[in-house]
């Protein structure tokens, strides 16, 4: 189920809506999807970065938007740099903006406006540095 959410033209469209993102900042976004969350979907989020080993940027300015499709649970979860420039309602916010798309079946457009947001915040707090930038993370979404 979760593999099938999204069609192959749809992923490519959330791994260049990264990839834009990225362009601005140093920052790290990444997407993963499962099926299920069992218990709280923070606590799960926080499982997931630490997998995905998100936690080794440079700045500490990872950002991972956690997805359980058949529960209906997710999250967005940012790592200790980012969470200490962003608004305190930031995340909220666009969490709220990403339900919107999802109410409407738009899971595509739910989780691009989601990064676009995030790509904001990172390139307004970590902007891209021609010379020591590169991509430490992966753009593809994973899959749990």
């Amino acid at each position: 189920m979760a593999e099938k959410l999204f069609s192959p033209e749809e992923k490519a469209q959330i791994t260049a809506a990264i990839q834009a993102a990225e362009t601005r900042t140093s920052g790290e976004i990444q997407v993963h999807i499962e099926n299920h969350c069992k218990g709280n979907v923070l606590d799960r989020a926080a499982e997931v970065f630490e997998t995905l080993k998100m936690y080794q940027t440079k700045d500490r300015n990872g950002v991972l938007f956690y997805l359980a499709v058949i529960d209906h649970k997710f999250a967005i979860l940012g790592d200790v740099g980012i969470n200490a420039v962003v608004p305190k309602d930031f995340w909220e916010k666009a969490k709220d903006l990403m339900a919107d798309h999802f109410r409407q079946g738009e899971f595509t457009q739910g989780l691009m406006a989601g990064i676009h947001q995030a790509g904001d915040q990172l390139g307004a707090h970590f902007p891209f540095d021609e010379s020591g930038n590169k991509n430490e993370l992966s753009d593809e979404i994973s899959f749990g």
